[in-house]
């Protein structure tokens, strides 16, 4: 037998080579890793579009979706097709290679190299620009949208006398055109002149001519079109001058035309429109003239043009004619971007009012009286109270209350008040055993409100509950208690299914329910649990016994992300806020229209704008996905979230806003007429936070309306630092209920003060009536200090509390030990020309976990009282004998569960707060007497809290599953 090279066994294999085997496992590991990511891909895709069809606005879906794909497809063609077609016209026009050269040799093995496959090289550089270029337009969707459905503000801007709407929606249009018309031409011009140069048309070192007739004519009709482009740059150049941002030293950030603009880069874009069109037809005469010399002279001119006309000659008139004479050169202008300023925040109506900042009435007893008349004064902090809401009404350690509660009003028999409420929200991390079973399906969702008053506190410094226990009872009448939506809820949870779900439980039996609701995807269908188990990374979504018919997935759980997922082209508040409304509960989003092109206003970044001491602490309260410069805002849309259904609500608040009319027109029927919101729901609108920091940051310059005044600086004021901590931020705005010296009575406000530059007196408060039920909502009135006044403002305020002697000592005994005092919000309240100061102190004891109101610190014109209660601190500034109120004692305990050792341990407790009490009581403080009743206060109370954790623990444990496999 002949040797076959393989020795005695057969055929050697070829090294390198893989066999027939390995190809086919490689090819089919290929084939499936391509399956993969094409599932992945569609995946994603699929599980979008299943829960946009759940929360019934699938047509933002798919608006948004034909939109970037039709964007996507006819400008990733046109380049496609404008560089193929000109890769392809510079190979026609190649020139016969006959007397090759040195430099055409060493080309030729490149073009014997392609020369096979240029027809699919030209598909591929093709098609790679134009899917680079499809994939930039379709990010422009909403720029797209806002152009083909602007609808006209009917306002026009100052100098072109334009509509805004030209501005704010044509123009970001055009320059994108613009842009893209610049991007093909260049990488036209590129892929062009690479050719030619390939196929010789054009020459680097050959001796002769540069380029052929043919490559002369084809590149300078590109560089024709650059320069026409080039041209339509300088005109609408002009335009954009009028929203042209810069730094103006006189007013910081300047947005709109200054002295210089007007009078020099005005005419000199004008003149360079003219030079580049000039310039352009040069070019384009290359066909028929075959010469480079015109059209080089023509760019030659145009770039010194450019250099003397656009840069050069402005700076001559800002060195020789501004400079000398600013203020009265700039005055017009500034004068323009003060009303429009004032006009795009929604300003321009401020209510400015002279306010002496001292009283005139000399019978202290009237003022003490007309107290209660100008505000209720809210001493529950609702940024401080988080902590005793949940030691008091957690009840459950999976159960939890967000770190800032909210301000509301509710009426209790019949009377309107401040009330401070919170929901009682699932909390993951206090599950007894954490697993995928627990985790998503068992522990899925929250359970009732718990409300108090924001005006009282009971004889132990705790909230006084008007909505409490579990079941949660109260004030708030009969509503759906399950929150499967909520501020705390960001994971997903499967329901309605086989396995039940702990609704909640008591020391007698555990209490299950399942999900009766129709929100959520259903997860019956295979194909749906195969997306889910891909998008989620969960396998077990697949194939676990847990789910089964009837089974829905629930995401997208925070209010924010649901507004924010529906009606993407709006700007969230950073605090979603619940109420309940028709026996239900809701969660309240509001929601803002903004563009950055209204002519001549100045912008603001809404990020930074926003930012306080609350936002610094709390991500979820700050406006972080808008962090683009915006220069008009408005709350045009008022949005509810179902804490049970999850289904999303939006209304029509500003039916005005030509901006939320144009997002109407490309998503019809996702926003609900103003009139269709219910009276109930009504009741519990407000005024958002956000627009109010933004507005308050604005009118630090913008109180003022003359020109002059607001080029010489003098009046520039600023937002204090929150005098509450040491972190340097602002302070927060307030809700309050009060009135203002020109209201009748009071009404649901929002409060803030503002301080000169860089002083820390008061030079200003202002107000904004937030009670939608009033013929006066959104009205904003600023009460204006006498600059020859000295009053003190917050930081004063609190720098005097902690320097009196009395007071620093009281504060230092309420700190012994691991004790720690934590001052609640410094409230402001216009009083009879005057400014009253209230301050709630808390104390939050070293084992006890939540703080308890210990003392009200209040000030009117220099005098200072530092009590128990509200009512005896006014009481001594005004240096009365009034009707102090005692605070109720009984109904806030926590709920009873049965323990003896729980009941031993509060009765104690109160015993030990009894004891201090009288310690305090006396005419001479016993100080000794007072330490030693808190420590028996914080043994007590931790005796209780440890047999609580014990019972729950043990109640827990012996229900939860002990794995996660179903």
């Amino acid at each position: 037998m002949p040797d076959r090279g393989g020795g005695p066994t057969g055929p050697r294999i070829r090294a390198g080579r893989p066999s027939r085997r390995a190809r086919a496992l490689l090819m089919t590991l290929g084939v499936l890793a391509v399956l993969g990511m094409v599932f992945t891909m569609f995946a994603g895709f699929w599980t979008d579009w299943q829960w946009y069809r759940s929360v019934h606005y699938s047509s933002v879906f798919t608006t948004t979706l034909w939109t970037k794909i039709g964007l996507f497809f006819v400008f990733g063609l046109l380049m496609a097709v404008a560089v193929g077609l000109n890769i392809w016209l510079a190979h026609r026009l190649r020139p016969p290679l006959s007397a090759m050269s040195m430099e055409q040799q060493s080309l030729d093995r490149y073009r014997m190299g392609i020369a096979p496959y240029k027809t699919w090289l030209l598909l591929a550089v093709a098609s790679l620009v134009g899917l680079i270029a499809g994939a930039s337009a379709a990010g422009q969707w909403r720029t797209w949208l806002m152009w083909v459905n602007g609808v006209p503000f009917h306002q026009k801007d100052p100098q072109f006398h334009l509509d805004v709407s030209f501005y704010a929606f044509d123009l970001p249009w055009y320059r994108f055109l613009l842009g893209f018309g610049f991007a093909t031409a260049i990488l036209c011009l590129i892929a062009a002149a690479l050719t030619h140069y390939l196929y010789g048309g054009l020459r680097v070192t050959s001796p002769g001519a540069r380029a052929t007739a043919a490559a002369t004519g084809h590149l300078s009709v590109l560089l024709g079109v650059f320069v026409a482009l080039k041209a339509v740059a300088y005109w609408l150049d002009r335009y954009g001058l009028a929203v042209k941002s810069s730094d103006f030293k006189a007013t910081g950030n300047w947005t709109g035309l200054r002295y210089v603009d007007a009078n020099a880069y005005l005419p000199a874009k004008t003149i360079l429109f003219c030079i580049a069109v000039i310039c352009a037809l040069l070019f384009f005469a290359t066909l028929w003239r075959r010469t480079w010399q015109l059209p080089v002279i023509g760019f030659g001119l145009m770039v010194l043009s450019a250099i003397l006309i656009g840069g050069l000659y402005p700076a001559i008139v800002q060195k020789f004619q501004v400079q000398p004479n600013e203020q009265a050169k700039e005055a017009p202008y500034v004068q323009k971007n003060l009303k429009a300023t004032r006009e795009a925040y929604g300003i321009d109506d401020t209510e400015v009012t002279e306010y002496a900042g001292k009283s005139t009435t000399a019978d202290r007893t009237t003022l003490r009286d007309k107290v209660g008349d100008t505000a209720s004064i809210r001493i529950m902090d609702p940024n401080v109270v988080s902590p005793t809401f949940q030691q008091l009404q957690q009840i459950k350690a999976y159960y939890g209350f967000p770190t800032n509660l909210d301000v509301d009003r509710y009426a209790k028999d019949g009377k309107e008040q401040d009330t401070v409420i919170g929901l009682r929200e699932l909390n993951l991390g206090g599950i007894p055993k954490n697993n995928w079973i627990n985790d998503h399906f068992r522990y899925t969702h929250g359970y009732g409100a718990v409300a108090a008053k924001g005006t009282a506190a009971d004889a132990e410094g705790r909230p006084v509950f008007t909505e409490k226990n579990l079941p949660s009872e109260g004030s708030l009448g009969s509503y759906k208690q399950q929150i499967y939506y909520g501020e705390k809820t960001t994971t997903y949870s499967i329901v309605g299914g086989p396995q039940k779900e702990v609704d909640y439980s008591d020391n007698e039996r555990e209490k299950t329910t399942s999900y009766q609701g129709k929100s959520g995807v259903n997860l019956d269908n295979p194909v749906n649990r195969a997306a889910y188990a891909v998008a989620f990374n969960e396998p077990q979504i697949l194939y676990s016994g847990a789910i089964g018919k009837g089974s829905r997935i629930l995401y997208n759980r925070t209010p924010k992300e649901r507004v924010e997922a529906v009606a993407p082209w709006l700007t969230i508040d950073g605090d979603a806020y619940p109420a309940v409304v028709n026996h239900r509960i809701q969660w309240i989003v509001d929601a803002y229209t903004t563009t950055n092109g209204y002519p001549y206003a100045s912008r603001t970044t809404l990020g930074d704008t926003t930012a306080d001491s609350l936002t610094a602490t709390n991500n979820s309260r700050a406006v972080v996905a808008q962090q683009n410069q915006v220069n008009y805002i408005r709350n045009s849309v008022k949005a509810t979230v179902d804490a049970y259904t999850g289904e999303v609500e939006l209304y029509q608040w500003d039916t005005a806003d030509p901006v939320l009319k144009t997002w109407m027109k490309a998503f019809p029927g996702t926003v609900q007429p103003r009139a269709d919101i219910s009276a109930d729901l009504l009741e519990h609108l407000r005024y958002p936070q956000d627009l109010f920091k933004v507005q308050r940051e604005l009118l630090t310059r913008y109180h003022v309306t003359d020109a002059q005044t607001f080029l010489s600086g003098s009046e520039v004021w600023e937002v204090p630092d929150d005098p509450s901590n040491d972190s340097g931020d602002a302070v927060p705005p307030y809700y309050l209920t009060m009135k203002m010296p020109d209201q009748s009575a009071q009404a649901f406000s929002l409060t803030t003060t503002f301080t000169p530059n860089g002083r820390d007196n008061l030079s200003a408060f202002m107000a904004v009536d937030s009670d939608p039920g009033t013929s006066g909502y959104g009205k904003i009135r600023l009460l204006k200090l006498p600059a020859s006044t000295t009053v003190y403002g917050p930081k004063q305020v609190q720098s005097q509390f902690n320097s009196e002697s009395d007071i620093a000592e009281t504060i230092s005994l309420l700190s012994r030990g691991h004790s720690k005092v934590e001052y609640g919000n410094l409230l402001t309240v216009p009083l009879d020309g005057g400014l009253l100061y209230a301050e709630p102190v808390y104390v939050r004891g070293g084992s006890l976990k939540y703080p308890l109101l210990r003392k009200v610190l209040v000030t009117y014109e220099g005098r200072t009282a530092f009590e128990n209660t509200l009512d005896e601190a006014l009481d001594k500034v005004f240096g009365v004998q009034g009707s102090t109120t005692t605070p109720p004692k009984t109904g806030n305990n926590p709920p009873d569960t049965g323990n003896p050792t729980v009941r031993e341990a509060l009765d104690d407790a109160q015993k030990a707060f009894e004891a201090g009490q009288e310690a305090l009581g006396k005419p001479k403080p016993d100080w000794s007497a007072y330490a030693k009743a808190q420590d028996d206060l914080e043994a007590a109370l931790k005796r209780a809290e440890e047999a609580q954790a014990k019972a729950d623990k043990a109640a827990g444990g012996d229900k939860a599953p002990s794995d996660g496999k179903s």
